[in-house]
C-alpha cells in the first residue's frame, strides 16, 4: 500500500521553515555564543589568578560599564536597520553627560524633570540627523560625522573640565553598586525593542532596510520612518549618557567619544547587518556585554593596554567573517 502523500511534504514543510528561522537570527545565535564562550573564558582566568569564581561585585562592575553602550548599541542598531549609521553617538552622549552632571542634582522631582530634559535633548539632536539624512538626502556617515563634532563642541562648553555631581540616591538607583540590579533597565529595553519589533514602525524599519525601493512602493513612508529611527536613537544616547555619569558619579565632555566605535562594533558582534534590514536589538545588547568582556579578558591576559585595540580589531575581524560563514551556510542549506 503506497505512503500517504500528506506525511512527507508535510515533514518537507517543516525544515525549510526551521532552516528560514535559523537563517534569520543566525547572528543573534552567534552572537548568544560568543558571549557565553567570552564568559567561560574570562571566569576561567579569574579563578586561575584570583582563586574564586567572579563574585557580586565583579558581575556588578561589568553590567554598569557595559550599561551606557549597550543602550548605544540599541540606537545604532535600530539605524543601521535602515541602512544608515549613525557617528555621532559620542557627540550625543558627551552632550548628555555633561548636562546630567551640572543639572541633576536637587529633589526628587526635579531629578524626574531634568532627566527628561535631558532625553529630549538627545532626541533633538537625533531629529537634526534625521532631517539632514531624511529630508535633505544627504549621506548619514557624512551628516553624523558633521554633528558629532558639533555635539562635542557644545558638551564642552557646558561642561570645559569634568566635574559636576550626581546624586547618591539618583546612582544607586540607576547603577547600585552592590547588586547587578541595571539588568532590570536592560530586559525593559528588550521588551521595548519586542514591542517596536511588532509596530508598524518596527515593520516599516526592516521594510526599507531589505529593499528601500519595493518599501515605497508598498506605501511605508520611508523619510518618516529614517527621521524617527534617527530621533529615537538620540533619546536612547542621552539615556546611555545618563547613565554613564550615575557610573561616574560625575561628568566628562569627552568620556563619550569612544562609543561611537564601539557602539558599531557591538552592533556587528550582535549580528546586526551593516547592510540593513536584519539584526535585533537583543543580539546588539550580546555585542555589548561581548565588547566588554573583551576588555575584561584582555585585561586578566595581562596584555598591554596600549595593544588592547590591536586585539579588539582582531577579534571583530575574525568574529565578522566567522559570521559571514556561518550565515552562507545557513542560507545554502535552505
Amino acid at each position: 500500500m503506497p505512503a500517504d502523500p500528506t506525511s512527507r511534504p508535510a515533514a518537507h514543510r517543516r525544515r525549510p521553515r526551521a532552516a528560514h528561522i535559523l537563517g534569520q537570527n543566525s547572528g543573534l545565535i552567534l552572537a548568544a555564543a560568543i558571549l557565553l564562550l567570552s564568559i567561560i573564558v574570562f571566569a576561567g582566568m579569574f579563578a586561575v589568578q584570583q582563586g574564586r569564581l567572579p563574585g557580586d561585585f565583579e558581575i556588578t562592575s561589568t553590567v554598569n560599564n557595559t550599561m551606557p553602550l549597550a543602550l548605544a548599541a540599541i540606537g545604532q542598531t535600530i539605524v543601521v536597520l535602515t541602512r544608515g549609521i549613525d557617528l555621532s553617538v559620542g557627540g550625543v552622549i558627551d552632550l548628555t553627560n555633561a548636562l546630567a552632571a551640572i543639572f541633576l542634582a536637587g529633589s526628587i522631582l526635579h531629578m524626574i524633570v531634568v532627566s527628561l530634559l535631558i532625553v529630549l535633548a538627545g532626541a533633538a539632536a537625533g531629529l537634526i540627523n534625521g532631517l539632514l539624512v531624511g529630508l535633505g538626502r544627504l549621506q548619514p556617515i557624512v551628516v553624523t560625522l558633521a554633528t558629532l563634532s558639533i555635539f562635542q563642541g557644545l558638551a564642552i562648553r557646558v561642561l570645559p573640565q569634568p566635574g559636576g555631581a550626581v546624586p547618591a540616591g539618583y546612582t544607586s538607583f540607576l547603577v547600585n553598586t552592590n547588586r547587578p540590579t541595571a539588568l532590570v533597565f536592560l530586559a525593559l529595553a528588550a521588551l521595548g525593542w519586542m514591542g517596536l519589533r511588532r509596530s508598524r514602525l518596527g515593520v516599516n524599519l526592516f521594510a526599507i532596510g531589505n529593499d528601500p525601493q519595493a518599501a515605497i512602493a508598498l506605501g511605508v513612508k520611508a523619510v518618516r520612518t529614517r527621521i524617527v529611527a534617527y530621533t529615537i536613537a538620540g533619546a536612547l544616547y542621552a539615556v546611555a549618557g545618563i547613565f554613564l555619569a550615575a557610573n561616574a558619579t560625575a561628568g566628562d565632555a569627552t568620556t563619550g567619544d569612544g562609543y561611537t566605535l564601539t557602539s558599531i562594533v557591538a552592533v556587528v558582534l550582535g549580528g546586526v547587518s551593516l547592510f540593513g534590514g536584519r539584526g535585533s536589538a537583543v543580539g546588539a545588547i550580546c555585542g555589548a556585554f561581548i565588547t566588554t568582556m573583551i576588555v575584561n579578558i584582555l585585561f586578566f591576559a595581562h596584555i598591554d593596554p596600549l595593544y588592547q585595540s590591536f586585539y579588539e580589531g582582531l577579534f571583530l575581524v575574525i568574529a565578522v567573517v566567522f559570521g559571514g560563514l556561518i550565515g552562507r551556510l545557513v542560507r545554502s542549506g535552505r
